[in-house]
């Protein structure tokens, strides 16, 4: 399918994009290869493929929901500058 210039013209208005007359034509030119590459796609044969409904026929598997805490607060506080306990110690930045 090939477009016009009226058409391009008429579509950027429609999509409320500003464009200038020295683009038009690339416009033209590029609008048309995606109208050619989308009539290309209507030529593929989909008669035997079952619609989509989402990427995986899978369900996900569930565990427990438990509440741990890590067993290693020592090890994620190691290399604070400042900490009390197993906690992060910061300055106070609210007066």
């Amino acid at each position: 399918m090939s477009l016009d210039r009226a058409t391009v013209i008429r579509i950027a208005n429609l999509a409320k994009i500003h464009i200038d007359d020295s683009e038009i034509d690339i416009f033209t030119r590029e609008l048309s290869q995606i109208l050619n590459w989308v009539e290309q796609l209507n030529e593929v044969d989909v008669k035997n493929v079952k619609p989509m409904t989402g990427v995986s026929g899978m369900s996900l598997r569930e565990r427990e929901d438990e509440v741990l805490d890590g067993g290693y607060a020592d090890k994620i506080v190691k290399n604070s500058k400042e900490k009390k306990k197993n906690s992060f110690s910061v300055p106070k930045v609210i007066e």
